[in-house]
């Protein structure tokens, strides 16, 4: 549990650490392009642990690791100016405008390379993500239940998606809760109309229909000496229907043979093009401390695993990366007004958490992970939230548009309640996450 909590925070450092670097040197390089003097670029906020001077900046890494800054000449709108051309407010609007967008911008490009980069390497996901949504199989009592849903159809409209992949459907469900979209499926050649209303679920309260993909039981080995074995059942064997139930998701198996209690169950075996019935006896075993009922099967998954040429993999990464874009701001916009609950944020105890989890998967789910986090900061930095580079941008297009600029008095009750406004988001972030840990449920 220690040696857990101790990994969860080494790794999160480190992935925030470069996160923050990107975003000023983002900063920075914009600075030093527009001939800015750059006084300090410091990685942490508060006491100086250790520094290095070089030219007119004094490089730091400070006590406090969440966050970072960069401090130019001349930025400070209450202090007097000189007139030093190297003073960033002395600068036109639009080259103060970049200097402040470079950073958020840094973010989203490392999001794309990162994802780039693994892509070119490690292309790896469910093949059912890339496959028409087909639906496999119905919680019963669940949102698509209700609707009238039912394992086999094929999903042609959820709401604005037409045609949707498996990938998309999930994403529409995730950010949607209750709120009725409407739905059009294929059943044996026929099109029904139906609506579907996810509701939340789970500690994060993220919308939730009950459905799954189109994952058939195909055997991918036998356990020898168990059920399985002894009725001599093999690889490559689909299990299509148990106790009369047809399946056409995997994971419904284990939980039919689990509901049996160690009853005889009936399955209908596909073997090549003939088909027969199998009575098993589950056994109970104990799986990694816990008892189970089980017949020595487990299922084939099957993953798509290539690697991607480069321009193909920047298409792809830059592709995520835009449908994570606007997944954010329709997520924001629901939580914003009240349809979508803001359990759903995480806050530093919770990136911590993932991270450590995302480490211990592989680097990988690692990469992915900073890239997606990466990607939320730049966003995050674009709102337009004073103290944020979003608020510095908004009164930089203000200016523009008044041409002239907002009185010291007006940009000073302005930061005063960004830091407000920051103050409780993170109070209440690190409370979500809190009880996010406490009630998992």
């Amino acid at each position: 549990m220690a040696g857990s909590f101790v990994t969860d925070v080494v790794v999160v450092v480190l992935v925030l650490g470069l996160m923050i670097f990107i975003h000023e040197l983002g900063h920075f390089l914009a600075a030093k392009f527009f001939g800015v003097r750059v006084l300090v670029f410091s990685l942490g906020f508060g006491k100086r642990l250790l520094h290095w001077t070089r030219g007119d900046t004094d490089y730091r890494i400070s006590a406090l690791p969440f966050g970072g800054y960069v401090k130019m000449a001349g930025d400070d709108p209450s202090a007097e100016r000189k007139g030093d051309p190297g003073e960033f407010l002395t600068k036109p609007r639009w080259q103060r405008f970049v200097i402040v967008a470079m950073g958020p911008a840094m973010n989203v490009l490392l999001a794309v390379l990162l994802l780039t980069g693994l892509y070119r390497f490690h292309f790896q996901k469910p093949a059912y993500e890339e496959q028409p949504a087909r639906v496999g199989d119905v919680e019963p009592d669940s949102p698509a239940s209700q609707s009238g849903v039912k394992p086999g159809d094929l999903v042609v409209r959820l709401g604005s998606l037409q045609d949707p992949r498996w990938e998309d459907l999930q994403m529409k469900v995730l950010t949607t809760v209750g709120e009725a979209m409407p739905l059009e499926i294929e059943r044996d050649g026929r099109t029904l109309n139906m609506s579907l209303t996810p509701r939340p679920e789970g500690p994060d309260r993220v919308g939730d229909a009950g459905i799954y993909p189109y994952e058939p039981g195909v055997i991918d080995k036998v356990e020898p000496g168990l059920p399985a074995s002894q009725a001599a059942l093999l690889p490559g064997d689909e299990i299509t229907s148990v106790e009369g139930r047809k399946v056409l998701y995997w994971p419904r198996v284990a939980y039919l043979i689990q509901s049996s209690k160690g009853k005889p169950v009936q399955l209908s075996i596909l073997r090549g093009a003939r088909e027969f019935q199998v009575k098993l006896t589950p056994v109970l075993t104990d799986v990694m401390g816990e008892k189970r009922w089980r017949i020595g099967i487990s299922f084939h998954n099957d993953m798509l695993v290539r690697k991607l040429a480069w321009g193909t993999a920047f298409a792809a990464a830059f592709q995520d990366n835009l449908r994570d874009c606007l997944a954010t701001f329709d997520v924001l916009g629901k939580i914003l007004t009240r349809r979508l609950s803001p359990r759903s944020l995480a806050g530093p105890i919770g990136i911590a958490q993932l991270s450590g989890e995302a480490y211990r998967a592989g680097i990988p789910e690692l990469l992915m992970l900073v890239s997606f986090i990466s990607l939320q900061l730049g966003i995050f930095n674009l709102l337009p939230i004073p103290v944020m580079d979003g608020g510095v941008i908004l009164l930089l297009l203000v200016e523009g548009l008044i041409r002239h600029d907002l009185s010291l008095k007006v940009k000073e009750r302005f930061l005063q309640v960004g830091f407000l406004f920051l103050l409780l988001l993170v109070v209440f972030l690190m409370c979500n996450d809190i009880m996010r840990t406490l009630r998992p449920y």
